[in-house]
């Protein structure tokens, strides 16, 4: 007979009982086939191929001794977090599956998933921050995010520093001592070092490798972590963690998600890294809900085939908006023409992407000419969706953005922010044509 002591010093298997098939013949799988299976045993739920949608607020433990384990990782008595299941706000199988496939395509140790990305980032950023400190971030950033951090976070005493995305190694050297002289002023520290790229919505990258080498020599082994908005291009044309960032954060809305019928956010990276987050999670909320983990898990089967169907249509129809009259130009990382942009792009990237900025000759008056008549493409903002989407930044994501830094940033009026999904291209062509023709 086993006793409350075995229980505790032997957990049962929740979900994962046999050890899963990750190499065959010793040859790692791919993320694209692990995300078939990899975290779940159909044993566990009688026999369903996919897994169910637990739709419970607590779970039943074997025994009292289990609880009380539980929930000493829980509250952080014990390292190593719950070694079950608890409560619906800590952890549950949908969401733990989830995580458990969105490390793989980051080669992430863990990985934890929220309500939506501004959740991830704002529980992020609270995570590592205290009075006094000093935030480092790129910019531009999605608007949200960079209110977050000048708007509430300052109320809190935390103040930033900010760079453009693009700078060299020796512009982030100055923006790191700047950001350190800050933060000895205000008896605080250099707390985070967050960068968004492609930066939305110029497409402007920054260079991770870079930041990482002057984090690296500017701070001993405390230096802040690196955390990077891989939005745009992940999870198939980007590993950031592998370029020297400590921390990739995804809305998962668009690309994971791709569908446009939920809201969801991420953040991945070493364990170490995402235990303060997991931590703050627990308190405050913020989970990504059991359905919603499931239609992301859904939708990971076959992110890559959409992301490449996308990126392959995006080709296209750039191609034909490059040569346009009434095109200014484009925003789009296989055009680049800058040098330094040309750099970055080729360490970092393995693909351009469909998203894509595009500036129309004119102003405002023509963008939204061009935008009204569009009959494929649907204007609304996001990204990332089966279907090709249009918006206005500085008219619509960003028109909380201070003019003056819109315009520092290069966001301005006859920027459209274009997202191509999976339709037939030459139909997106001909919907391009005929809208310019309107302007």
């Amino acid at each position: 007979m086993t006793d409350a002591t075995d229980a505790v010093t032997t957990p049962t298997p929740r979900r994962k009982p046999k050890p899963e098939v990750t190499t065959i013949g010793g040859r790692p799988l791919k993320p694209s086939t692990l995300m078939m299976g990899h975290g779940y045993d159909p044993a566990l739920s009688e026999g369903s191929l996919k897994a169910p949608i637990f739709l419970t607020s607590t779970f039943a433990f074997e025994n009292a001794a289990a609880g009380k384990r539980h929930f000493e990782g829980i509250t952080g008595k014990r390292a190593g977090g719950a070694e079950g299941l608890v409560y619906s706000r800590f952890n549950g199988p949908n969401q733990e599956i989830l995580e458990d496939r969105l490390a793989i395509w980051d080669g992430a140790e863990d990985a934890l998933s929220f309500s939506s990305g501004m959740t991830a980032i704002t529980v992020l950023m609270l995570a590592y921050c205290a009075a006094g400190d000093v935030i480092v971030h790129s910019g531009p950033l999605y608007a949200a995010s960079e209110g977050f951090v000048a708007k509430v976070l300052s109320k809190f005493g935390v103040t930033y520093v900010d760079f453009p995305a693009g700078a060299g190694r020796a512009e982030i050297d100055a923006v790191l001592a700047r950001a350190r002289a800050q933060a000895d002023s205000q008896g605080g520290k250099v707390a985070m070092i967050y960068l968004e790229s492609p930066a939305n919505p110029t497409n402007a990258l920054v260079d991770i490798e870079a930041m990482s080498a002057a984090r690296d020599a500017a701070f001993a082994e405390d230096g802040p972590p690196i955390a990077i908005d891989n939005t745009f291009l992940g999870p198939l044309w980007q590993r950031p963690l592998d370029h020297g960032a400590d921390i990739v954060v995804y809305s998962l809305t668009k690309y994971v998600g791709g569908h446009s019928d939920l809201v969801a956010g991420s953040i991945a990276g070493a364990k170490a890294w995402m235990d303060p987050v997991r931590a703050l999670r627990n308190t405050m909320g913020g989970i990504c809900d059991p359905n919603t983990a499931w239609m992301l898990l859904r939708s990971l089967e076959t992110v890559e085939l959409r992301m490449e169907r996308a990126g392959q249509n995006a080709a296209k129809v750039c191609a034909f908006l490059k040569a346009h009259p009434k095109v200014e130009r484009l925003g789009y990382l296989g055009f680049i023409s800058d040098p330094g942009q040309q750099d970055i792009f080729a360490r970092h990237c393995s693909g351009a992407g469909s998203t894509f900025s595009l500036f129309i000759k004119g102003g405002e008056a023509e963008a939204f000419r061009f935008l009204d008549s569009m009959k494929i493409a649907k204007l609304a903002v996001s990204l990332g969706g089966t279907e090709t989407l249009a918006s206005l930044p500085a008219s619509m994501t960003h028109l909380s953005v201070p003019d003056e830094r819109k315009v520092a940033l290069g966001i301005t009026d006859n920027l459209v922010r274009i997202s191509i999904g999976i339709e037939d291209p030459d139909d997106l062509i001909a919907d391009f044509a005929q809208a310019l023709a309107k302007v």
